[in-house]
């Protein structure tokens, strides 16, 4: 008994029973499908499999009667040999295989592991103002926030969605799923194949951001740059803000995980064809029709139907203006007509003035130089003005034909842009469209009778108009202007620069010195108009005179002693000595005698020195006479020693 108990055992697969075997099993199913437990899948699977076995025969009950042939005691054997006695003891039924592959399936149909991590299909049953109800098989419905299917508007009950279970149980009991969680997990492998292969995502535009958009590609969060909405410039951004649009994955950085997309790749494709084909068409001097696409200082860029062109500022009218916008608009249609291209044809010039009559091709034909004419002033420059006579024809005044002055002035000085002038046509060139104009010319030339008004001799005052280091430029009257020397500004001080005395502006009197009316010049002096107070100095400071003073000021090469606020003397180091070896220092009080005095100069040298010295050579000179009067042969050798002696002193100082 106990051979046939393990040899049924090894044989047969069975599963346990209780009381009740078809009623046990699947009340189990049923709390399996409404119990919420943290298994995996792939563990209930084996769980089942465990529980129900894959095959599994039909039990036989023992027979109670005795067999009382030997056939029927074989057979009796056999039977006893083959009984599955473990499974007669524990009360398990047999069940078909057939039945438990389809109870299989079933369980697998209707159950759903909350607990997993794994991505499920749901079924969209019912959309309410704010959430969608979702059926996932599970012991309740699930709910997820409308706003996770912003990208798509057109969801409706029936859809299959994917989500994954956000919360288990809320407070109130309800399933939480998510759906953008799901779209993440599954978003990067559709994100890497989109890029690779290259194909075209739909994405939905959520908001604005710095130099672009955030889109919404599968779940993901990518950036679509400013520059790669459109192959034109974007003015409004908010137009495509809560829109589904077509993209392009152009980069992705796993590091940061970030994707960047780009819905102009797409229209670059498209035209890239028309683009060859246009540009293939394009001939100097053909007539297009463009759109403005963009408007800088210097010019405006013209769409030609996928081939954009610059048109110059300096091309779009043949009046002169500040600024494109002035004529044009962005998205406005014209005319243009192609002025040049590069070998490839990838910079293109465009013109639309040249589509119309050059303005000086109706300029009147009587006109000539000499003739006065009106105009508006259109440009200021340093150099000068430029006056528009007539629409498209200017005349450019320069600075120096705004006045008979000399002075360098800017042409700010004279007009301003917009004023109404009158001027004189110095020059007209209709080939080259040239035109030169004069303002100074409607009056009179103040050099004409100059020798009349400013002769050689006479007194004036003028304005100090300009500072050189030379001198100082005055100005008489308008177109009259003088130069004062910078030493004809004082007759004591010595000027370093005209700075030291004046300043622009000041009136001060001149002299007129010198008078050149060939090229236009006029020197100009001021201290002429006044007294040189030197000329009384020649016979008070003259050479040997002498004057008592005080050191003011000293240094290795002398000292200087001021009398005067004309007369400050210079007495060298050698000149300071004194009788008794030592030297004159700072402060001292002594009388000096005047060995050189210069008017031109202003000159004046001293010395302290020469003043003992003069008497010791009137000594010297007296003795040499005494030793010639007398007889030589009375001389004695000690005597000219000792004079000699004395003369070489003498010299040496």
């Amino acid at each position: 008994m106990p051979s046939a108990k393990k040899d049924s055992k090894t044989e047969k697969k069975t599963v346990k029973k209780s009381t009740k075997p078809k009623k046990d099993l699947e009340n189990k199913v049923d709390e399996k499908k409404s119990a919420v437990k943290p298994k995996p899948t792939a563990k209930k699977k084996k769980t089942v499999e465990k529980t129900v076995k894959k095959t599994i025969k039909k039990s036989v009950k023992v027979p109670s009667k005795k067999v009382k042939d030997s056939s029927a005691l074989t057979e009796s054997d056999q039977f006893l040999k083959d009984f599955d006695w473990e499974s007669y003891e524990d009360g398990i039924e047999t069940i078909e295989d057939k039945k438990i592959t389809e109870l299989e399936k079933l369980i697998e149909k209707n159950f759903v592991d909350t607990y997993n991590d794994n991505v499920i299909e749901g079924v969209v049953i019912n959309i309410t103002d704010r959430e969608a109800i979702i059926d996932i098989n599970a012991k309740s419905e699930g709910v997820i926030s409308l706003n996770e299917f912003r990208y798509n508007p057109d969801l409706k009950v029936g859809d299959k969605v994917e989500v994954l279970v956000d919360i288990q149980e809320d407070k109130t009991g309800q399933l939480i799923l998510s759906h953008r969680k799901a779209r993440t997990i599954k978003a990067w492998d559709k994100v890497n194949e989109a890029h690779d292969k290259s194909s075209i995502v739909t994405g939905f535009v959520k908001c604005r951001t710095k130099g672009g958009m955030i889109v919404d590609v599968f779940g993901l969060e990518a950036f679509l740059p400013g520059s790669q909405i459109d192959v034109k410039p974007i003015r409004d951004y908010d137009q495509y803000v809560n829109k589904n649009m077509e993209f392009k994955v152009v980069k992705i950085n796993h590091e940061f995980k970030n994707v960047v997309v780009s819905h102009k790749a797409l229209i670059e494709a498209d035209i890239e064809e028309q683009k060859k084909e246009i540009i293939s068409q394009l001939e100097k001097g053909q007539v297009l029709e463009g759109i403005v696409k963009n408007i800088t200082t210097y010019g405006v860029f013209v769409d030609l139907g996928g081939v954009d062109g610059l048109i110059h500022i300096t091309d779009l009218s043949w009046n002169r203006i500040n600024h494109p916008s002035e004529i044009l608009e962005l998205d406005q249609k014209l005319n243009v007509v192609i002025l040049d291209f590069d070998d490839d044809k990838s910079r293109i010039q465009l013109g639309v003035k040249q589509l119309s009559a050059h303005p000086w091709d109706a300029l009147n034909a009587d006109l000539k130089e000499g003739d006065k004419v009106k105009g508006k002033v259109s440009v200021l420059a340093d150099y000068g003005a430029f006056i528009e006579i007539v629409d498209g024809v200017e005349g450019l005044v320069h600075v120096s034909e705004m006045s008979w002055s000399t002075h360098l002035r800017s042409a700010q000085d004279f007009v301003k842009v917009g004023d109404e002038v009158e001027a004189v046509i110095l020059s007209l060139d209709r080939e080259e469209r040239k035109m030169s104009l004069g303002i100074k010319q409607l009056t009179n030339d103040p050099w004409t009778d100059i020798t009349k008004k400013y002769p050689k001799g006479s007194k004036h005052n003028g304005t100090i108009r300009n500072f050189t280091n030379f001198g100082i430029f005055v100005e008489l009257e308008e177109g009259i202007d003088g130069l004062v020397y910078i030493s004809d500004l004082s007759w004591t001080v010595k000027v370093k620069h005209p700075s030291e005395l004046f300043s622009v502006g000041d009136k001060i009197d001149v002299l007129v010195l010198e008078l050149d009316i060939e090229d236009r010049k006029l020197s100009l002096g001021h201290k002429q108009t006044k007294d040189n107070p030197w000329d009384t100095y020649d016979k008070t400071f003259a050479e040997g005179t002498t004057h008592n003073g005080k050191i003011s000021d000293s240094n290795d090469k002398g000292s200087t002693i001021i009398f005067n606020e004309d007369i400050t003397a210079f007495v060298p180091s050698r000149h300071l000595i004194k009788e008794d070896g030592n030297k004159l220092k700072k402060g001292d009080t002594a009388d000096f005698k005047v060995i050189e005095y210069n008017k031109d100069f202003k000159r004046v040298v001293m010395s302290h020195t020469v003043l003992f010295k003069e008497d010791e050579e009137k000594l010297v000179k007296k003795s040499l006479k005494k030793v010639n009067k007398k007889d030589s042969d009375k001389s004695t050798l000690g005597d000219l020693e000792v004079l000699a002696d004395l003369k070489k002193k003498m010299d040496k100082e």
